[in-house]
């Protein structure tokens, strides 16, 4: 079904994103919110790697503040994963245009 050259592009590509995940790995984005008060760090395939607290605050505002630092770091981390991955389709197929 497949010839040769085609398995072999798709090999290529696989090894391509598995490069791309270790490269998205090592990437630190960072949300805030309260202006800083709560910070969350997450890599650039939307892991959460820490969560900082500098202030006390009441556990309700200390879960809306988190997961809007969170929301926001997200947001970062899948814009950035999604270029990524762009340049990689550009790399491997230069006709398509992105």
């Amino acid at each position: 079904m497949f010839g040769n050259n085609m398995m072999k592009k798709l090999q290529e590509m696989q090894a391509q994103m598995e490069e791309i995940k270790e490269r998205l790995n090592h990437i630190k984005l960072i949300g805030e919110a309260e202006g800083g008060v709560v910070r969350v760090e997450v890599n650039g395939n939307g892991v959460i790697t820490d969560i900082e607290i500098r202030a006390e605050l009441p556990d309700d505002k200390k879960i809306e503040l988190i997961q809007l630092a969170a929301n926001r770091a997200l947001e970062q981390s899948y814009k950035t994963r999604e270029a990524e991955m762009a340049q990689s389709a550009k790399g491997m197929m230069p006709g398509l245009g992105m």
